[in-house]
């Protein structure tokens, strides 16, 4: 167990971080959602339901999309942009360990693997996009009954303002965070974190 915890630090504490988080968003957004249904004049639901409301879906996966969005971007990008000094970039100039060809006896599967994270990235990020789009449009929905209004189909909703604002403020602030790394880390620095140069490394290090 103690060289399991050693291993897997890492993991552990950010799947802790992931539940502890989403326990207290579940929480919250479960009486936020209530509150507003009262202030509506609509009976509160129980916790159970709020899981299958469109608020939960919808408020989870908006989230998890811009995520998923995120790092498939980064990791494609990686392979042919470069960002000179930025411990996030390769360098150009010389052979790198990732850009290595593997023994090619592996076949199909082989050639499936070696693009195996950017396809599994995508894969999350278009189903995330997917149960997005599928909360937001059911939250949209139940708003709408309450106030006697007529409902929205998919194939209108698709092109709602509220839908793609919903996505667009996700999938700036992740973008703007791997912008922040990016270039931070050419000139600032965190000992003993493989993300920073070493301290002493100078800001041109990266790059031609």
């Amino acid at each position: 167990m103690k060289n399991f915890i050693k291993n897997n630090g890492l993991s552990i504490v950010f799947f802790l971080l992931f539940v502890i988080s989403i326990i207290g968003q579940v929480y919250f957004g479960f009486l936020e959602y209530n509150k507003d249904r009262v202030e509506e004049g609509v009976a509160a639901i129980d916790l159970f339901s709020y899981f299958s409301s469109g608020h939960f879906i919808q408020s989870t996966f908006e989230n998890w999309e811009s995520e998923f969005l995120q790092m498939a971007l980064f990791v494609v990008f990686t392979i042919f942009l470069q960002q000179k000094g930025s411990s996030e970039s390769k360098d150009f100039d010389k052979e790198e360990e990732t850009d290595r060809e593997p023994d090619p006896k592996g076949g199909l599967i082989l050639r499936f693997y070696k693009y195996s994270l950017t396809i599994v990235l995508t894969i999350l990020f278009l189903f995330s996009f997917g149960i997005h789009f599928y909360g937001s449009l059911k939250d949209e929905n139940e708003q709408l009954a309450i106030k006697g209004l007529p409902l929205e189909n998919a194939e209108k909703y698709i092109t709602d303002s509220r839908f793609w604002f919903e996505s667009f403020q996700n999938w700036q602030s992740e973008f703007l965070s791997v912008l922040a790394i990016v270039l931070l880390s050419i000139w600032l620095r965190q000992k003993g974190s493989p993300q920073s140069k070493p301290v002493d490394a100078p800001f041109d290090e990266t790059g031609s």
